[in-house]
């Protein structure tokens, strides 16, 4: 079978005497840069619909999991056949109107069935608080999504939009005296508490902010490549550019990447 001739690889790699230098040299700590990379690039695949890159995406991440499981396996803490067993445990678990008796009338009555069985298992691991076992390695985005998230289903939260986009408003005055103060600290912290606030509203608008992000990341990166041509056409440096020039071109740029 397929997957255990990765095993098989994976553990020729970690062989003391045969093995690879570098992947011998690994441990958890050193590998999870990697395995968060390759998520990100499975994501990149995906968001630009390139199928043959997914595919050798995915392939780099199971090879992720693979080397955990083997990392594991030296320590006689579990092994790769333990990790597919554990997933596959839990969505029989947390899917009952499939592999049960229960029924679900919708998707959102799914996902709110499914929100009250993770909070039961967190209970039953004795993780105290609603915000237990967010991760603290998730990306800053995709972190405050979810405490903003958890702490909603315990029931502190604003019941629509109103409220968090009135909360944007008062962290940036509070930001704005911040800076008229000039004390970096409160800056840093009052940056925070607006960012903190916009990924709230991203929330009640049904938006995933770090996607959202993403996408603004891109819509810039084409755009001022526009802009950058356009200069070049024109035989005019970036750096002593006139700034109406270059909010013309901007304006451009904008009209022809929307």
């Amino acid at each position: 079978m397929a997957i255990e001739r990765l095993l098989e690889i994976m553990e020729r790699l970690r062989d003391p005497e045969r093995g690879c230098p570098w992947d011998r040299e690994q441990d958890f700590r050193s590998i999870a840069p990697h395995t968060i990379e390759e998520a990100y690039e499975v994501a990149d695949a995906i968001e630009r619909g390139d199928l043959p890159a997914l595919r050798d995406e995915l392939g780099d991440l199971l090879f992720q999991v693979a080397f955990h499981s083997r990392l594991a396996s030296e320590r006689g803490a579990f092994v790769f056949e333990d990790v597919v067993n554990a997933i596959c445990d839990k969505l029989v678990r947390r899917h009952p109107h499939v592999f049960g008796d229960a029924v679900v009338a919708d998707a959102a009555d799914q996902t709110r069935a499914w929100d009250r069985m993770k909070r039961e298992e967190r209970a039953a691991r004795g993780e105290r608080g609603a915000l237990a076992d967010v991760p603290v390695g998730l990306p800053a985005l995709t972190r405050a999504r979810k405490l903003g998230a958890r702490a909603a289903d315990a029931g502190f939260d604003w019941p629509d939009a109103v409220g968090p986009r009135a909360k944007v408003d008062e962290e940036l005055a509070e930001l704005d005296r911040a800076a008229l103060d000039r004390d970096p600290r409160a800056q840093e912290a009052e940056l925070g508490d607006l960012l903190f606030s916009v990924v709230n509203l991203a929330r009640h608008l049904g938006t995933d902010p770090e996607a959202a992000l993403s996408r603004a990341n891109d819509r810039f990166a084409r755009r001022y490549r526009h802009v950058e041509q356009e200069l070049d056409r024109r035989g005019q440096p970036a750096a002593g550019a006139p700034a109406e020039l270059l909010d013309r071109l901007w304006a451009a740029a904008k009209a022809e990447n929307p």
